[in-house]
């Protein structure tokens, strides 16, 4: 028996050997949580809002009562995010200072939301979805059209500092699948041709329009309505003989 066992774990970690199990496409999955500190990214570098950036932190800040200033917390990390181009710990601190707060319960947040950018990104941050919806749209071309037009693999910043590529989620525009978000401007109804349009323009100092590249304004079906296509009946119709 103890003879059969042996055999049998053999075998299946050979067979997983073979497979190469992966859970993740993150293998450095402890960046998402954890800080070490690097010549760009520590302590010492000095954070500040710059003069217009302040007058918005004390808008923002202005909005909550007191005793609950901390809800701004996001939408300060988002400000300075903004001004810096990604969240450096620096910048974590100022807010943390600024709301009076541990450093943790700033790091807790920046942690968690994957919207928070914590080593250097590009001018243009590419998000592709490849989640259900999109995958089964054809997201898988418009990835690797993506990587071929940047030279980029997933999770890479170009050494120009103009464009990273990551891959996330759902990004809730699952009835124009396959899109991609670029900073703050979602394109959707993508093909490879249209894709690669978007980059090019971006490449050439342009601004792509954002929205569907399909020709609808929205998400509405595409081409004729198929149902809803007549006038209401009215209340009752159907429930009362004498309506």
């Amino acid at each position: 028996m103890l003879k059969l066992f042996k055999e049998i774990s053999s075998s299946v970690g050979k067979s997983l050997t073979k497979r190469g199990l992966q859970t993740t496409c993150a293998l450095q999955h402890d960046s998402l949580f954890v800080h070490r500190d690097t010549p760009e990214d520590n302590p010492d570098i000095v954070f500040e809002f710059t003069p217009e950036n302040k007058k918005r932190a004390e808008a923002i800040l202005a909005i909550y009562p007191e005793g609950h200033k901390r809800a701004a917390m996001i939408p300060l990390l988002d400000l300075a995010q903004r001004q810096y181009g990604w969240l450096p710990i620096s910048a974590m601190h100022k807010v943390a200072e600024i709301l009076n707060l541990p450093r943790m319960r700033v790091y807790e947040v920046a942690t968690f939301y994957t919207m928070f950018m914590r080593k250097p990104t590009g001018k243009y941050h590419v998000q592709i979805c490849t989640t259900t919806p999109c995958w089964l749209r054809g997201s898988d071309e418009i990835l690797e059209a993506i990587k071929k037009n940047l030279k980029l693999e997933v999770g890479e910043t170009s050494k120009d500092m103009l464009w990273t590529l990551s891959e996330v989620e759902c990004l809730g525009a699952c009835v124009n699948a396959p899109m991609v978000q670029i900073n703050d401007d979602y394109y959707e109804d993508l093909t490879v041709e249209a894709t690669n349009e978007i980059l090019d323009e971006l490449k050439s100092g342009g601004k792509p329009a954002p929205g569907p590249r399909s020709g609808r304004f929205a998400a509405e079906p595409i081409g004729e309505p198929t149902s809803l296509k007549s006038e209401p009946l009215g209340p009752g119709v159907g429930v009362r003989a004498d309506l």
